[in-house]
């Protein structure tokens, strides 16, 4: 089915190989990630994490064969949502969260498909959902979490850059804000200060915003703990490059502060 001429929603096709089973679901946006989402999603089904909540693929368009739909039937994907419209991970959240919204889902859980996030950690945000929190963060760096193999100088920028200006902004202390493993609950994104729909989400906005937000509404928010393992050789699994990507990241976390990505924002 092709959904499109949806306001803030970029225009996508989704290949549903299931109807919905489970009161949760998982986003997982990629886009050319090959044997690194297919890892994944095996450790998922190894864990049964698709019979705890629904798998969502988020393509941004791949092409190297990760996304047939044999191979992702197999491995327990729900559905797979094809972005054919402009905009990066923004984009490709919004079409997974308006699926999700629209199909009656009590709360979306966010995480990355290059393989680096520990997915049988599912059922910790699953609980906190449960207990009525409204964002749940994961951190590598609490008590129970594991950072493995982490490039130093991203650790640094985490640590001494991007945590600060979230929590900052935020008013309430983050520990890994660059994770985009999380859990956001129905509440928390139908807020009307919230409406994630909005075009100006393209590439990181979403994700910063949703990071503050919860937390300037006076919501419920928590961390929990999880890995996050990079490998021991190789290239860096990332879609920010060096020197672009970390400015226009720097840009996104100053105009979250100032609240450019606010409603009634006219900055």
């Amino acid at each position: 089915m092709i959904y499109e001429n949806i306001k803030g929603v970029p225009k996508f096709e989704a290949r549903e190989y299931e109807n919905k089973k489970t009161k949760y679901c998982i986003c997982i946006p990629i886009i050319n990630e090959g044997d690194r989402i297919k890892q994944e999603l095996e450790t998922a089904k190894k864990y049964k994490i698709n019979e705890m909540a629904d798998i969502i693929i988020c393509d941004g368009g791949s092409t190297d064969g990760s996304t047939e739909d044999e191979n992702l039937k197999s491995l327990g994907v729900n559905t797979l949502l094809i972005k054919q419209d402009v905009g990066k991970q923004g984009a490709q959240l919004r079409m997974g969260m308006y699926f999700a919204l629209e199909r009656g889902y009590d709360g979306i859980i966010t995480i990355d498909g290059n393989n680096k996030d520990s997915i049988e950690d599912v059922p910790k945000f699953i609980e906190k959902l449960e207990e009525g929190y409204d964002f749940v963060q994961g951190s590598r760096f609490i008590k129970g979490g594991q950072a493995i193999n982490t490039p130093f100088i991203r650790l640094i920028s985490v640590k001494l850059i991007h945590a600060p200006i979230i929590s900052i902004t935020a008013g309430e202390r983050f520990t890994d804000t660059t994770n985009a493993y999380r859990a956001y609950s129905k509440k928390y994104l139908i807020h009307p200060e919230v409406q994630p729909f909005r075009d100006i989400f393209m590439t990181y906005e979403l994700l910063a915003f949703l990071s503050v937000k919860a937390s300037q509404l006076k919501m419920k928010t928590c961390e929990v703990p999880v890995r996050r393992e990079y490998p021991k050789k190789g290239k860096t699994p990332t879609k920010i490059s060096f020197f672009k990507g970390n400015s226009e990241l720097m840009k996104i976390l100053f105009n979250n502060m100032r609240g450019k990505y606010n409603i009634d924002s006219k900055k």
